[in-house]
């Protein structure tokens, strides 16, 4: 007998937006405990607006978030927010993740600075843990603030545009990481990109955002040459390379099939 995974997140019919302004409308979404669900649309679809709503930050105009009683969300927002500026180490930033637990004004404990220390490592800079977060790369400040997430002992992990203006080779390093996240450490990951390659390449679960609508299913099945075109009105390849989707569009390949 198979049973239906914990539900984590649940929006019911909700319609979003700004004042009188929808974003979106009739938005009906599970994010179930084990998923690694990705969440892809181009830019303006809508996607911070409804990732507003997962992290209670919005209020859905109508209908209802549910979402189970002792849920944690470990929240990875984009780079370019957090001012680089502030002469905080790595290990600052990922301290910061430990207000939830012990408040904004409270000294960190010991045991704050040795699961932070725990969660550099994790994500592999430990040993930057005392470098200036100002003066990391791209990738390694990606990894600081994955640890950061980490530090707030989530059971959600939900990740905005993570490789965003990452070259391809620590675009991969990251996402290989978010992938050991969620296969060694069960963490149910929620990812956030406007490149459906991206999530393609490892979500198990899809959302969609066009035009105000959300659609969403099991990868396998909105990963289909006929569906996406239906979505997104052009016609479209789907190739598979081992287990990873790979998607073009239509005219610049020859011919489809498993690569």
């Amino acid at each position: 007998m198979t049973t239906t995974p914990e539900p984590l997140v649940r929006f019911r019919d909700i319609q979003i937006g700004y004042g009188r302004q929808v974003v979106l409308d009739y938005v009906t979404l599970d994010v179930f405990r084990g998923d690694f669900f990705g969440l892809v649309g181009p830019n303006g679809s809508g996607k911070t607006t409804l990732l507003r709503c997962l992290l209670g930050i919005l209020r859905p105009m109508r209908g209802q978030i549910i979402r189970a009683p002792s849920l944690r969300i470990g929240y990875v927002p984009q780079r370019e927010t957090l001012d680089a500026l502030f002469p905080l180490t790595a290990l600052d930033i990922v301290l910061m993740g430990r207000y939830p637990h012990a408040g904004v004004f409270r000294s960190p404990q010991r045991a704050d600075r040795e699961l932070a220390m725990q969660c550099l490592q994790q994500v592999g800079m430990a040993h930057f843990a005392h470098r200036l977060y100002r003066d990391l790369s791209g990738g390694q400040r990606q990894r600081v603030l994955i640890a950061r997430a980490l530090a707030v002992e989530p059971i959600l992990l939900v990740l905005d545009e993570p490789t965003n203006g990452l070259d391809l080779p620590t675009e991969a390093a990251i996402l290989d990481l978010i992938e050991r996240l969620h296969t060694e450490e069960g963490l149910t990951i929620v990812l956030v990109s406007h490149v459906l390659n991206v999530v393609a390449r490892y979500a198990t679960r899809l959302g969609v955002l066009l035009e105000g609508r959300l659609v969403t299913g099991e990868a396998e099945q909105l990963l289909q040459e006929q569906v996406l075109q239906e979505v997104y009105g052009v016609p479209v390849c789907v190739q598979r390379l081992n287990r990873h989707y790979i998607v073009t569009v239509r005219e610049q390949v020859e011919e489809c099939g498993d690569a």
